[in-house]
């Protein structure tokens, strides 16, 4: 069975860091796309950065970009998002997600991710 879990989430101050972290399991998730997405309370769920499946090409929303970055460990089967330079909008349940296809570049819709995890709080206070 597929599980994605993520963790690192909290409490932090504008201008702070955050490091969010997802451990997959369940199928060779080095040879799948992953992504990060988030939703704050009354808006859409939204996306932040996905890492392709060598690691080798990343993208983010204009709103991450040059402070977040995601990555990727293949052999420990998790991906991560460093986030830099916090701000309050940043507050949102952030979701980790992996491609059902193997062997792709990653996308910025939901639909481009068959698999979710439970999501991890981040709140950033002002």
């Amino acid at each position: 069975q597929v599980q994605l879990v993520e963790s690192g989430g909290g409490l932090v101050q504008a201008g702070g860091s955050l490091r969010l972290s997802c451990a997959a399991s369940g199928r060779t998730f080095s040879r799948y796309a992953m992504g990060w997405f988030r939703q704050a309370p009354g808006k859409e769920r939204e996306f932040v950065a996905a890492i392709n499946w060598t690691g080798g090409s990343t993208f983010y929303a204009d709103s991450g970009k040059g402070r977040f970055t995601i990555s990727r460990d293949s052999a420990k089967n998790t991906v991560s998002l460093q986030m830099n330079s916090l701000k309050p909008e940043d507050t949102a349940v952030y979701y980790c997600a992996a491609a059902g296809r193997p062997y792709g570049s990653g996308g910025s819709r939901a639909r481009d991710y068959n698999y979710w995890g439970q999501g991890t709080q981040v709140t950033v206070s002002s």
